[in-house]
């Protein structure tokens, strides 16, 4: 299988995240974080969860050191040559490996950055590494290096995520054919997650989040599938996923007869879904449409029951979590740009009551705003 994107763009971005390195005083940068690896080179692997290293240095090379069974995979799926394994044995350090490598590379007495903040570089493996670290070379947190390369999208990419919208839009659709009283869980999600494969995209870095009457408030994926009843609420959140790109939307769906307090609910989160596309441009910061988000809430009475952000970005993640860096909360100072994505997500949990109210989806900031992804309507859904 080919790397997803043409030769030009990843000596692009290789070049890119070079010139960053060297901008920063760092001579190469050791990457653990899947997502980087696979913008940088197209590996593609959930391998990442043991030890495993992309090194790329400030003047181009690359060298990917991982476990035997990821070398086919590296082969395949990315443009590394340089591909290097470390041993499964009784009393393995692999974090040595990676030094050595390190010093086969010209680093020794070098200053590198690191990818601390990473789901691939676990406590124990990071103790391994700092220790052999001692007197080899300098380092220093490299984590946002390629993640804030990774924040502007190419319109390849743009290509994948219109098309992981459609098939979010499509999954949706699934939903609302299906659900209805007496309907389980299991089919509604059964359903979602067949149209998104069926459409030719991929898993989604966590599960489709799915929960009816109490569940409905959780907004967090959880095993056991409950039936819908007559009158019930039925919170779905779920990517639809295309080449690892990840376009998220989140619905509350009613059925039976809704209340006055739900209509409400659903009101006040189309409100300030609104709200927050019309604040969103190049610029502005994340902190301000979050402020829109709650101003909203706030003085329609629901203050009690919002959440502390509504939303993050979006782009080619891992599991555990689909959310990509960063996130729209109070006081955030980074600003939006043009061909960034991001998820908004309009959440009320009156857990007094015990209803649930969610509205959002995903949007690409425009030069003069942003253009909303989905297709779908966001009138209240009732079956």
């Amino acid at each position: 299988m080919p790397v997803h994107f043409s030769d030009d763009e990843m000596t692009e971005r290789a070049t890119r995240a070079s010139a960053a390195l060297a901008s920063a005083g760092m001579d190469a940068v050791l990457l653990f974080k899947q997502e980087s690896m696979y913008w940088l080179t197209g590996y593609d692997t959930f391998g990442f969860s043991m030890f495993q290293c992309l090194v790329l240095t400030s003047d181009g090379p690359m060298a990917l050191l991982t476990r035997m069974p990821d070398r086919g995979t590296a082969r395949y799926t990315s443009n590394l040559s340089d591909i290097r394994i470390w041993t499964d044995v009784e009393g393995m350090n692999p974090a040595q490996d990676l030094v050595a490598m390190l010093d086969d590379l010209g680093l020794r007495g070098s200053h590198v950055g690191i990818e601390i903040d990473s789901y691939g570089l676990k406590a124990s493996n990071w103790l391994l590494l700092s220790a052999a670290l001692e007197g080899f070379c300098t380092w220093t947190d490299a984590s946002s290096l390629v993640q804030e390369l990774r924040r502007t999208k190419s319109p390849a990419e743009l290509a994948y995520i219109r098309r992981a919208a459609e098939l979010a839009d499509d999954a949706w659709d699934a939903a609302v054919a299906r659900a209805g009283a007496g309907v389980s869980e299991a089919d509604v999600l059964a359903d979602m997650q067949d149209v998104i494969l069926r459409g030719g995209g991929d898993y989604a870095g966590n599960e489709i989040i799915i929960g009816s009457g109490p569940a409905a408030l959780m907004v967090r994926y959880t095993s056991g599938r409950r039936t819908l009843e007559t009158n019930d609420q039925l919170t779905l959140e779920w990517c639809g996923v295309e080449r690892r790109y990840h376009a998220a939307m989140m619905r509350t769906l009613l059925v039976g007869d809704p209340g006055a307090e739900h209509i409400a609910m659903h009101t006040a989160c189309e409100e300030a879904l609104l709200a927050c596309e019309a604040a969103i441009r190049p610029g502005s910061t994340l902190g301000e449409v979050f402020d829109v988000h709650a101003a909203v809430f706030d003085d329609a009475g629901f203050r009690r029951h919002r959440m502390n952000a509504c939303g993050y970005g979006m782009g080619a993640v891992y599991a555990p979590i689909w959310v990509d860096w960063p996130m729209l909360y109070s006081g955030n100072p980074l600003t939006f740009d043009t061909n960034q994505v991001y998820f908004l997500h309009m959440i009320l949990l009156n857990l007094d009551d015990g209803l649930a109210m969610n509205l959002g989806h995903s949007v690409v900031v425009t030069e003069d705003g942003c253009e909303r992804l989905s297709r779908s309507s966001l009138d209240l859904t009732v079956r």
